[in-house]
This record gives structure tokens, C-alpha cells and sequence, in this order.
């Protein structure tokens, strides 16, 4: 069966079962014991429709220069992010590939099925994994982190990927999450390479000086508000100037 009679079958199915917003409430089989699921290439059902509609907008621009990819904290750069997303990034050529719920697997399954196929992108933001933090170990996390990058790297070896650390969640310091993304962090930010792959941290920039997360710029403790996008955005700026300065290879 060819994949657009694939991804008819299961928007039928998604249109016919009941989803939260980008978690399956359909029962998927239980996972095969001793495989990593966060790198078993995997569609989230409730979203095809999403995924459909940015493969299609973006190969339909002139060109796309800079993606952002991940789960909601990247999609929401569509709306409480906007506003500073227009500033930006609207005259970059840049497209926001995230959907909300993703994991690291779901992600590697949009890489697999075409969602940058015959793009170009002189840079790319990725961050991921935050999603899998209930089902996976760190190093499974990481293991998927590293799958979705290795996918972008074979899909656009021409391009930067600006490897991002997960964001800080929970509003205490001592959060369970805080240490499991700590270690997650730490092992991804070895795939730094120098060149193609540029990690960067800056989850302190979201944090009170006693290690809190605020209402003020998370008001969820996980989704950045208008400030929090301001934040993010001050944050990578530099690096997107230094490489959309250059010119393409």
C-alpha cells in the first residue's frame, strides 16, 4: 500500500474515534518489551490533517530558509507566540514545522513520510522529547532525540541544526521532570559537532534566581508565554544572524 493510501486510512480512523489534542485515546498495541519506543517511527492518528497541511504550505513557498520542529512548545509559535514570530521570523523564509502532543517518535515518522522532502533549509531548530517523559528512560529520550537528528542531517545535509535542550517544566527546582531533562540534556548536548550541529541551553533564561518557574513566563509550567517566546527568541537570535548571513552552499 502506498503511503497516501496509508495516511487516508488512518485519517479515517482518526475521524472516526474520539483523540485528546495530540494524544491517541484509541488503545495502540503495547509496546515490544526491550524496544525503545522513542525511536520506533510512530504517527500520532489525531494529526494527520496538520501534518498534511505543512508539508503541502511549505513546499508551495519560494523557498524555506529556517524550520523550527518540535511538539507544542514549538507550535505555539502560531499563536502566543505570533506576534513575536512576525517580528522575527516572517521575513526569513522560516516555517514551524511542530505540532502539539509530538514525541521523538512521532517526529521521526513525519521526517520518514515526506514533511521535508524537496526543502532546502539553510538552518533548522529542533527540540523534542518533553512529550516522551512519562513513557521513556533519559537515555531512551536521548536515543530518540538522536534518531530525529540523524533523519535531519540525512534529509538535509546541507543544513545547521540548532540543537535546542529541552525546556525546564514543573514549577519547583526539585520537580521530578527537572532531573530527568537534566539528564537528557546532558547527553544530547554531545552530538554537538562544531559545524552541522550546534546545541545550545538556555533554560536558566526561563527560570527566578531560586530555581522556580513563574505564571509570568510559563503559566502552565510548560508552555512559554508571550514573554517566555521572547525569551526563546533573544536567545537564538544570534546564531540564526550568523547562519542566514551566509550565504547557501
Amino acid at each position: 500500500m502506498n503511503r497516501f493510501l496509508c495516511l487516508v486510512g488512518f485519517s479515517l480512523i482518526a475521524h472516526s474515534l474520539a483523540f485528546a489534542e495530540g494524544t491517541v485515546v484509541w488503545p495502540l498495541p503495547p509496546p515490544v518489551p526491550g524496544v525503545n519506543t522513542a525511536i520506533t517511527p510512530l504517527p500520532a492518528l489525531g494529526w494527520f490533517q496538520h501534518f498534511q497541511f505543512n508539508m503541502e504550505t511549505a513546499k508551495k513557498m519560494p523557498k524555506v530558509d529556517l524550520v523550527f520542529d518540535g511538539d507544542s512548545i514549538t507550535d505555539f509559535w502560531m499563536n502566543r507566540g505570533k506576534l513575536i514570530w512576525n517580528q522575527h521570523y516572517a521575513k526569513l523564509n522560516a516555517y514551524d514545522f511542530g505540532i502539539s502532543g509530538d514525541r521523538t517518535e512521532n517526529l521521526l515518522w513525519r521526517l520518514q513520510n515526506g514533511q521535508v522532502d524537496t526543502l532546502h533549509p539553510k538552518l533548522i531548530a529542533l527540540m523534542i522529547g518533553t512529550n516522551n517523559l512519562a513513557a521513556n528512560t533519559p537515555e531512551e529520550i536521548a536515543e530518540g532525540v538522536k534518531a530525529d537528528v540523524n533523519e535531519y542531517r540525512k534529509l538535509c545535509p546541507d543544513s545547521v541544526i540548532l540543537l535546542q535542550a529541552i525546556f525546564p517544566r514543573g514549577e519547583k527546582s526539585d520537580d521530578p521532570a527537572r532531573g530527568k531533562i537534566k539528564a537528557i540534556n546532558q547527553i544530547i548536548s554531545q552530538l554537538d559537532d562544531g559545524n552541522k550541529i550546534i546545541y545550545m541551553d538556555f533554560g536558566d533564561k526561563f527560570l527566578q534566581p531560586d530555581g522556580t518557574l513563574s505564571h509570568d513566563i510559563m503559566p502552565d509550567f510548560l508552555h512559554p508565554s508571550d514573554k517566555g517566546y521572547q525569551i526563546w527568541a533573544d536567545a537564538i537570535q544570534p546564531e540564526i544572524d550568523k547562519i542566514l548571513s551566509n550565504p547557501s552552499p
